[in-house]
């Protein structure tokens, strides 16, 4: 049996270009054919190294996946946006590059970041992931996410649906 050595920690400094990379290729694996192609360049270009390496430094919730020294997935957390909301944590994003997905990188990575909010007394999170974005829906469903809330959201000239899953237990130690 072959093991493999990874870690989740937060983010450094230095790790600002592995991240905006792996944005890039999760982003285009996830939203092709779902966000408009304009609009979907648009967005990953506003998130380059300087993006990534500014949220850093100003100490956003933000976890990465480090496998044998190369950053193959991160997740942004915080508490929910959305106030009328009972939870009190929110996943923003978690993507692991394509060829990472599947593994269970994703659960344990999800999992540290619940721990994370947990520590600053969220023990209630919420993710939203869009409609069409099978992959995404069908991973939180299989971690036990509800999905509570639809909503609409402009991306360039379309709108399209997000789903809210929630997960009100405390997170998995």
């Amino acid at each position: 049996m072959v093991k493999t050595a990874f870690s989740i920690r937060p983010a450094r400094a230095s790790d600002a270009e592995a991240i905006a990379e792996t944005h890039d290729v999760s982003w285009r694996d996830a939203y092709r054919g779902v966000i408009p192609g304009v609009e979907l360049e648009r967005m990953i270009a506003r998130r380059g190294p300087r993006w990534w390496r500014s949220a850093i430094l100003k100490r956003t919730g933000l976890l990465v996946l480090d496998l044998e020294k190369e950053i193959v997935g991160y997740a942004t957390y915080g508490r929910n946006r959305v106030p009328t909301m009972p939870y009190a944590g929110e996943i923003f994003e978690l993507y692991l590059r394509p060829e990472h997905q599947g593994l269970g990188f994703g659960r344990n990575l999800f999992n540290a970041a619940r721990r994370e909010l947990a520590e600053h007394g969220c023990l209630s999170t919420i993710v939203w992931a869009l409609a069409d974005n099978e992959k995404a829906l069908g991973f939180y469903r299989r971690l036990g996410g509800t999905p509570i809330r639809r909503a609409e959201e402009r991306f360039g000239g379309n709108m399209l649906t997000r789903v809210a899953f929630a997960f009100a237990s405390a997170p998995v130690r």
